[in-house]
């Protein structure tokens, strides 16, 4: 019996600058591979969505945020949001169904790419990680880890989340007034979810105690690690004093935590 061996040539991977980005049912995203990359080698991934009035031909133009992915060898995927901004739960916008955008999205990440399936997460910045905590909430069995920064759900708040237990790792600025630690009203009419109420979703989701079972603080976050949950799931919620960012060095300590739970072997 002959075995089909799936080649990915060139011109399947051909789609992603900032002149070309890959087109997908109802939107499209920017794809950049690491420089030191063979061509086959599977390849960690990460989905990184902008915050709002960027898009994502700014992520790939942030030659920090780049250079933190290509030095990591990560594969870097950047969606675009519609109208500079994302649909998910509770958002102004509500141009469309991003949960289906981002299924096509990955469809067509996985038919370009040999992805690393144990190294893909998904992260984000400010609307960005409020975008990471709805994909993990709806589609998390599909993805390793989760690492929002300075999002979280809006109101409504979910019941649970269909998707079960998730890798999470949040980082908020308790100093931040864009998107504070307990939420604000958007126009009147929306408002930001309280990011410990959305923790507390995530806790229960994952068979976690209220507690967690241990806590961290290295003098630049301050981190409660929920790692003894039912959901065989680890939860993590790192505070700094700053305000609407992340400590510079924080995608490579996320992606170290990411190998850590993924029980993948450092290349950072």
């Amino acid at each position: 019996m002959m075995t089909a061996v799936l080649i990915m040539t060139p011109a399947a991977q051909a789609c992603g600058t900032i002149d070309d980005p890959c087109q997908v049912a109802d939107g499209q995203y920017y794809a950049r591979t690491p420089a030191a990359w063979d061509g086959s080698t599977p390849l960690p991934t990460a989905v990184y969505f902008h915050g709002w009035s960027s898009s994502g031909a700014n992520v790939m133009r942030n030659e920090r945020l780049t250079g933190t992915f290509d030095r990591l060898g990560v594969l870097l995927i950047a969606p675009d949001g519609r109208n500079n901004t994302w649909a998910h739960v509770g958002s102004p916008s509500a141009a469309r169904d991003e949960i289906a955008f981002m299924d096509a999205v990955m469809a067509d990440v996985h038919a370009r790419w040999p992805v690393d399936r144990s190294r893909l997460w998904v992260t984000g910045f400010s609307q960005g990680g409020s975008m990471v905590w709805d994909v993990a909430c709806y589609r998390g069995q599909e993805f390793a880890a989760f690492a929002p920064i300075s999002g979280a759900f809006w109101q409504p708040l979910p019941d649970t989340c269909p998707a079960g237990p998730v890798n999470l790792l949040h980082v908020h600025g308790t100093s931040d007034t864009v998107v504070p630690m307990e939420g604000r009203p958007i126009r009147q009419v929306f408002r930001q979810g309280d990011v410990l109420a959305g923790m507390a979703i995530w806790r229960e989701v994952n068979g976690c105690a209220a507690e967690p079972d241990h806590a961290e603080d290295d003098g630049t976050v301050a981190c409660e690690i929920w790692t003894s949950c039912t959901g065989d799931r680890e939860l993590q919620l790192c505070l700094h004093d700053g305000g609407h960012a992340a400590p510079a060095d924080w995608l490579e300590r996320a992606y170290r935590w990411v190998e850590t739970v993924s029980g993948s072997p450092s290349h950072g």
